[in-house]
């Protein structure tokens, strides 16, 4: 089963993995962090808070991918945001938080985590949109993600011929 192919509790197959979860929640931390602040180790704990009975998920997060994550767009936030503006139709500061984040975690996979597939890298940002985003907001991740990805993965794009 593909990282992507998350399931809805009770359908009797596995849940999301704990990956996905670790995107999640770093989603969140990002989230609070646009809104209201805060610091890594703030952000993190409420990244590694665990409420099964609220989301109805049993699943943990993948502790080392969580922390990797939110560390390194915390840290580089304003590089990240450098190499997405070219592909925006907008500047960075209007774009909604929620979309901001996601961005910025599509962003950070594609520039720093090579050993993730950059399809894998589009499709659970997409997913995050889809999920937390506004209605069409997974479209316009895509867009950018992809255009980003053929500026950061210009190796496995000639693979695979789309460069």
């Amino acid at each position: 089963m593909s990282e992507a192919a998350g399931r809805k509790p009770g359908d009797g197959k596995r849940g999301p993995s704990p990956r996905r979860v670790s995107r999640e929640r770093v989603l969140r931390a990002l989230y609070q962090w646009q809104v209201a602040g805060g610091d890594y180790a703030g952000l993190l704990v409420q990244a590694e808070q665990h409420e099964p009975e609220e989301t109805g998920d049993s699943t943990r997060p993948h502790e080392g991918f969580l922390k990797e994550l939110l560390d390194g767009v915390l840290k580089q936030a304003a590089s990240l945001d450098e190499a997405l503006a070219p592909h925006l139709d907008r500047a960075v500061a209007e774009l909604s938080p929620i979309e901001h984040a996601i961005l910025l975690i599509g962003a950070f996979e594609l520039t720093h985590s090579l050993n993730v597939p950059y399809r894998v890298c589009i499709n659970e940002a997409v997913e995050l949109a889809k999920q937390y985003g506004g209605t069409d907001g997974h479209k316009f991740v895509n867009g950018v993600l992809d255009k980003l990805a053929r500026v950061t993965r210009t190796v496995e794009l000639a693979a695979e011929g789309r460069v």
